[in-house]
């Protein structure tokens, strides 16, 4: 890390705008999902309890412009409650109400604004800003992002799942204002970091999901920096049609074959493992009610489609489990949204829970289907670090530059590659 967070400054008595990871879903105006939330108010806490003028920006969903139905106040309910602490709300984010609200603010205060989507200058940025090796600042910044800064003495980006999109409170900010990265921000990347970068070896990468097109730049990346490749969902399908086995039914990309075995010869050139699913369990369809069968991964037959890992699989992975270090974990193992196809996924995420908990582990998960993976298990409090990233947990994983956590470097993204690059398995 080469930014500066919360702990090079004192906070009393500054107006502090920090943006926030409040894209939660809502349904009839009540929050559905509140684990982000929780997650932020522990630093919402710390801004209070140092006296700070707490102001809080950030987006929900993609109106094109304002829409109450998108409206953060809902955010700004459970945030008050979660804390125990009053939090205002105005309903816009720049104009006289806007600054006629942050004046008559008092130390300890918090403040939140409303949806920086609701004006189209916030996501513009994006359409100029080239995420490799452009300095944000050298693209100049709009008044929208002026607005916002004349709000405030410094800026605190905390919204890591957000920091992969190049908009103006994001990237422009940062040009403006003293900037400082978050303590959920400092977080997720002290355990990237710790994952990719400087990993305890030997170390193993599980990787699911639907479709090998979708993180070809992950297993690319990846592949050259880990001992052990586990793959799962139905992108091991893809890999297992590669190597000449009938997957029945099952999904898979027939058109992502040759990717997929060049990626396994890449895997043996780099001295990488890449472990598929032994046997399986088979279905008819994607049902509970489902004519289900377990059987040897060669023994699909063709109206059968391969749902989860068997427990033959299991055991290999705990069995390999044993012997790593550490355990970067992006995708499930099966359909583990449908019982009884969630299993194999449900019992490796408790092993690891466990080995984690003696000491024996790091576990660095993160995804969205991997975080809500990891709450069903009832592991998500037990592993070394769950992110709640979903798009920007996944670009890093792939190398890019995060434009939102480049900018927070003192040359912005003309340096953010050499920072924040993920080194190779050495």
């Amino acid at each position: 890390m080469n930014f500066k967070t919360l702990d090079d400054i004192a906070l009393a008595g500054l107006k502090v705008l920090i943006r926030a990871d409040l894209d939660v879903p809502i349904k009839s105006g009540a929050v559905q999902d509140k684990i982000r939330l929780k997650r932020f108010v522990p630093t919402l806490q710390r801004l209070s309890a140092a006296k700070a003028k707490t102001i809080i920006i950030g987006h929900l969903g993609r109106p094109k412009s304002r829409d109450e139905s998108f409206s953060q106040r809902p955010t700004a309910t459970v945030l008050a409650v979660e804390m125990g602490h009053e939090i205002k709300f105005v309903d816009d984010c720049v104009g006289e109400k806007v600054r006629a609200a942050v004046d008559a603010m008092q130390p300890g205060d918090i403040l939140m604004l409303e949806n920086l989507r609701f004006h189209a200058d916030e996501t513009a940025t994006d359409k100029r800003f080239a995420h490799e090796g452009k300095n944000s600042c050298d693209i100049g910044t709009s008044t929208f992002a002026k607005d916002l800064a004349s709000l405030a003495d410094i800026y605190v980006n905390d919204a890591f799942a957000n920091s992969h999109r190049a908009h103006a409170s994001m990237v422009e900010l940062p040009c403006l204002l003293p900037s400082y990265a978050g303590p959920i921000v400092q977080a997720e990347v002290e355990a990237l970091e710790r994952a990719l970068e400087n990993p305890t070896r030997p170390m193993m990468a599980i990787v699911g999901g639907s479709k090998v097109s979708t993180k070809l730049d992950l297993l690319n990346n990846i592949v050259p920096r880990v001992n052990k490749l586990v793959l799962g969902g139905a992108m091991a399908n893809t890999f297992l049609a590669a190597k000449g086995i009938n997957v029945g039914a099952s999904m898979h990309e027939a058109e992502m074959i040759d990717q997929a075995r060049t990626i396994m010869k890449t895997a043996i050139d780099h001295g990488c493992e890449i472990i598929l699913p032994q046997d399986a369990i088979l279905a008819d369809r994607v049902a509970s009610d489902a004519r289900i069968r377990m059987a040897p991964i060669t023994d699909v037959r063709p109206d059968e489609m391969i749902l989860d890992v068997g427990p033959t699989s299991i055991a290999y992975l705990y069995q390999t489990l044993e012997h790593m270090k550490t355990l970067l974990w992006n995708g499930p193992l099966g359909v583990f949204e449908i019982l009884p196809f969630d299993a194999g996924t449900m019992a490796v995420a408790k092993f690891a829970a466990t080995k984690t908990q003696a000491g024996q582990l790091v576990t660095i998960a993160g995804g969205g289907d991997t975080a809500a993976a990891m709450n069903i298990a009832g592991v998500a409090d037990r592993l070394t670090y769950l992110s709640t990233a979903g798009g920007a947990f996944l670009e890093w994983l792939e190398g890019k530059i995060l434009p939102g956590i480049a900018a927070l470097t003192p040359s912005g993204a003309t340096t953010g590659s050499e920072k924040l690059k993920i080194v190779s398995r050495s």
